[in-house]
């Protein structure tokens, strides 16, 4: 199966390089660039208030934050632009098509962002359900396009402890690291499909389970312990072994988004020691794109596994925005969020120790991701 899909894309890609002139995503690098400060143009791309969908962890200027400047930085690539945003065509294009988000809830984030841009732009009968397998599985709906943009919870892409999005322990990695048909039955039947797991490698080690039985914790269990990129590689050999056989790349377009930077640090950018993006209003200038909460080991091993992939006839397309998250400081929710339990008042002296600097607010940044994103899946 796996030669004749192969000789397929082959001779396809070759057929495409002769009749299509080069697109806009060949010939410019659109995720080399800056950020630029405009507020006459179309940012955002929609207020928090006219998107009924939009989950309140992100919804910052609902819950208390002042400053909305973050909404109003156009990413601008080097030496060329984007295509401006467009929901109707883009929603055209979608039609009777099922666009599905696999990872963790940074893919999560960026799934709220593409289905608060596309809404409006969506006449008649529109729902969500967030409580599919068990709230693992999140579908927006619009019945008269036969549209479904959905997200799968998989924050490790394979069989781990953090599968149940409800209860897991959010500082112990575990993972069954050759099991991944779990989640993956879910996924085979998208037409588009986009990966992200970046957020949950940031611990040092990650546990491998040896044995049978539970990654939830289990009496019997037998775990090998080891650094995080090792494991991580381990899950993507499997989670491309999976694509290999089980998608066929002349129907299905796959993309992985890239690592996006956390700023849970101030003096990562001269700030002072203890604080966090906490109050941050302005993006850091710099153009040396310091390696903020990203792991260059990490990234070039998830760009190694996607070449391999491609050397086989399989394009999973990266998203490489690692590079225009390190700047947006001032883009995350910190305090200003849904909360689930109320901050103590020890807590509240010491708003940089409960801030949340790795999710993003919307509208905001991950805006930018599915412009970029668009851009790929429709060049």
């Amino acid at each position: 199966m796996n030669t004749n899909t192969n000789t397929r894309v082959l001779d396809h890609q070759r057929r495409l390089k002769i009749a299509v002139p080069p697109s806009l995503t060949d010939t410019c690098d659109l995720f080399s660039g800056k950020w630029v400060y405009d507020n006459k143009t179309h940012y955002p791309l929609y207020k928090e208030d006219e998107c009924p969908f939009l989950n309140g962890d992100l919804a910052c200027l609902t819950y208390g934050r002042k400053d909305s400047k973050y909404q109003k930085w156009r990413w601008q690539p080097h030496g060329c632009d984007f295509p401006t945003f467009d929901g109707k065509a883009v929603v055209e294009k979608l039609r009777g098509k099922r666009l599905l988000f696999v990872g963790d809830s940074i893919n999560r984030n960026q799934w709220d962002s593409m289905i608060c841009m596309l809404q409006s732009s969506i006449p008649g009968v529109k729902k969500v359900d967030n409580g599919a397998l068990n709230g693992t599985l999140y579908s927006f709906k619009a019945l008269e396009y036969n549209i479904s943009v959905d997200y799968y919870w998989a924050p490790m892409l394979v069989e781990s402890n953090g599968d149940d999005p409800f209860n897991h322990r959010p500082h112990l990695r575990a993972i069954r690291s050759k099991s991944i048909k779990k989640h993956a039955k879910h996924w085979v039947n998208a037409d588009i499909l986009i990966f992200n797991s970046c957020l949950w490698w940031r611990l040092p080690t990650v546990s491998l389970l040896k044995s049978a039985g539970s990654v939830m914790g289990g009496s019997n269990e037998v775990f090998e312990v080891v650094d995080s990129p090792i494991a991580y590689k381990m899950a993507l050999q499997t989670w491309s072994k999976w694509v290999l056989n089980h998608i066929d790349p002349l129907k299905t377009k796959m993309f992985y988004m890239g690592h996006t930077a956390a700023h849970a640090w101030a003096t990562d950018w001269g700030g002072k020691k203890q604080e966090t993006c906490y109050g941050e209003t302005e993006p850091a200038m710099d153009e040396r794109f310091p390696e903020i909460g990203t792991d260059p080991h990490i990234l070039r091993i998830l760009e190694s596994s996607l070449s391999k992939l491609k050397a086989k006839g399989v394009n999973v397309q990266m998203i490489n925005i690692t590079q225009l998250t390190q700047r947006r400081r001032d883009a995350h929710p910190t305090v200003h969020r849904k909360l689930w339990r109320p901050f103590t008042e020890e807590q509240k002296k010491n708003p940089h120790s409960i801030s949340d600097c790795a999710h993003w607010c919307l509208p905001g940044v991950p805006d930018i991701w599915n412009e970029l994103l668009l851009a790929y899946i429709f060049r």
